[in-house]
Formats: C-alpha cells, structure tokens, sequence
C-alpha cells in the first residue's frame, strides 16, 4: 500500500460545442494547415472523443483502472484560441463553467485549470480571475501561441499580472504548429507530438524566459508538460550561448538578464511527466531541475496507457520523492489542499 495518491496534472476534456466549433472549422475553405492535421484526425477517433466529453462516471472508471486518485482537467488544445476574440471570450466563459460543475460534482477526483482567449487579453485576465476566485478554478491553461503570436509580446501581459497577482500557475500547452512553422513537419509527420508539439512549445518558453517576464512577474509560476519539452537536456548550451549572443549585441531584441536562462527554468517553471513515461527521461529532469520541480501526469485521454503508471512507480528514487512527484509537488502548485 502507498502512503500517495496518483494526481495526474495534464488531463484533458472538451465540451460539445467547441467539438462541434472544431468539426465546422474543418469543414471551411483554407483551414490552417497545423489545426487540420491535429483535428482532422482526433474529430474521428470515437474513443478519444469519447473520453474528451466524459466528465463523469467513464472517465473516473478510467481514472481507477489506473490507479489515478485525482486528474487536474484542462480544456484541450488549442482550446478557445482558434476563434475570433468574441467567440473565444464566450466559449473560455461556458468551457469553465462546464469544468467547475464537474469539479463540484466530483471534487475529490478533478481539479480545474481555467481557458482563456489571449485574443482579448483584458478579458483573458478578468475570466482567469473570475475562473480562481468564483469557480474554484487553480490557474489558466494557454495552448502555446495564437494565431501565430506568443505570450512574451507584452500586450499579453495582463495574463500575467493575473496569473501573479491570483498566485495561481499559468500551464503552457503545445498546440498545432503555426502556419509560419509548419510545413517542414507536417511533410514528415513530425508536425504534432512526435516532435513539433516540443519545438514549438519549447521555443514558446524560452521566447518568455528571454523577453525578461520573469524579471517582470518575479512571483509568476508556469507548468509545462513533456518533461519540459526537451528543455532540460538544453540547459548548459542554452546559457553558454545566451552569454555569447548578449556580448557581443548580435541581436537588438536579445538583452542581458538578471540571471542565466536556466535559472528562470528552474525557479519559475515545473514540469510534468505527461506522454513521457520513460525512466532515465524523468531522473534526468528531477536531477537539473530538482524533484520539487517534477510533477507527475498521463497525457489522458491521447496517452491513455494504464501500464505506464508502473514505470513510475518503479522508479529508483526515494520514497519521500515519489510522493512529491505524484502528490505533494501537484497539491503544493495547483493549491489543491486550499
């Protein structure tokens, strides 16, 4: 018997009508390249859509298959973010009301991260607000960029300042690529979660990291899933040559920061396990990141492998690590003893 319970922490779910928004947008001419190739396989697969809609007893029949005590629930990518800033701002609002029905109705087994439309940045502020203060809610889910444009430009500061003020983390998700980044992948197939879902995210963090956010919101926490989208492997190089770029001013937007890069990934960023249940994977990150930095997650329902579950609990760390990874690290970030 274990002295923890599982909390997975990127688990996702739609509602009907933003499926049934998607199967539209599929359907009209000059449909963006990356959406199609996401969407225009998952709106086919029955069991996946299935297990997206479920916020009740098959999910949770699921969750006890594999041994999950808790799922931290967010809206799947790319979320509201497709939409234009009206339709996004009113399907954000229905989504997390939806959620928070779900986690009222269940709340020992779902917790909630709240959407947003970053088209409209007020209004993704007020709803993140009123998602943590009035719904329950315990931080906002971003689907990496929108409509091309990425969160360090500051115009999508107020998220932010928010996200700050709310003391609640901000998850990064990967999204289909953008139309200015996805050809070469999606030739190869390469453009979703084998590696693009990665590039793109990654690029997404350090383009953060490097428009000096953190030196900004020095109380800003952020999530993000996949190990940290192959970020740690990058740590060493990614400073070293931040230095360099900086010395000798090669670029005008590339300024000097407080601290090295790799600082900020380890202080303000956790990562999660989602799609990446693979051992020397996991200790590598816990070792540079730190195990208060590494939370545990299935990637449900795409990566819905019940038998993964037993590559971490066979890792070969300590007890006391264990527990933070699948309980402790989770409750702490997301506030769920609050």
């Amino acid at each position: 018997m274990s002295d923890y319970k599982r909390i997975a922490t990127e688990e996702a779910f739609i509602t009907q009508e933003i499926l049934d928004r998607y199967r539209a947008l599929l359907r009209e001419p000059g449909v963006d390249v990356g959406f199609a190739s996401l969407w225009g396989h998952f709106s086919k697969n029955a069991p996946v859509v299935g297990r997206l809609l479920d916020l009740g007893e098959r999910r949770i029949g699921d969750m006890d298959a594999a041994g999950i005590a808790m799922q931290v629930l967010s809206l799947t990518a790319p979320g509201v973010q497709v939409f234009e800033a009206d339709e996004a701002v009113a399907l954000a609002r229905s989504s997390n009301d939806q959620l928070a029905e779900a986690v009222r109705k269940h709340p020992e087994r779902f917790a909630g991260l709240a959407a947003v439309a970053p088209q409209n940045p007020a209004e993704a502020a007020k709803e993140l607000e009123r998602g943590v203060r009035r719904l329950g809610l315990k931080g906002a889910i971003v689907n990496s960029h929108t409509h091309g444009e990425y969160l360090d430009d500051a115009k999508f500061w107020p998220i932010f300042e928010a996200a700050e003020a709310l003391r609640v983390p901000i998850y990064l998700h990967p999204t289909a690529l953008p139309p200015a980044m996805v050809q070469p992948f999606v030739e190869r197939g390469l453009d979703g979660a084998i590696y693009g879902f990665a590039a793109e995210t990654g690029l997404h963090m350090l383009r953060i990291v490097l428009a000096g956010v953190f030196d900004r919101f020095p109380d800003l926490q952020m999530v993000a899933g996949h190990l940290g989208e192959g970020l740690p492997f990058w740590l060493f190089r990614i400073d070293f040559m931040h230095k360099a770029m900086v010395r000798a001013e090669r670029y005008a937007n590339v300024k000097k920061l407080k601290r090295q890069p790799s600082e900020y990934l380890r202080t303000h960023f956790h990562v999660t396990t989602s799609g990446m249940a693979w051992e020397p994977a996991i200790l590598h990150t816990q070792c540079v990141l730190g195990s208060d930095r590494v939370l545990y997650a299935m990637d449900y329902p795409y990566q819905f492998v019940p038998e993964e579950v037993t590559v971490t609990d066979g890792l070969p760390i300590s007890g006391e690590d264990k527990q933070k990874l699948y309980q402790l690290n989770a409750e702490r970030v997301f506030s769920l003893c609050d």
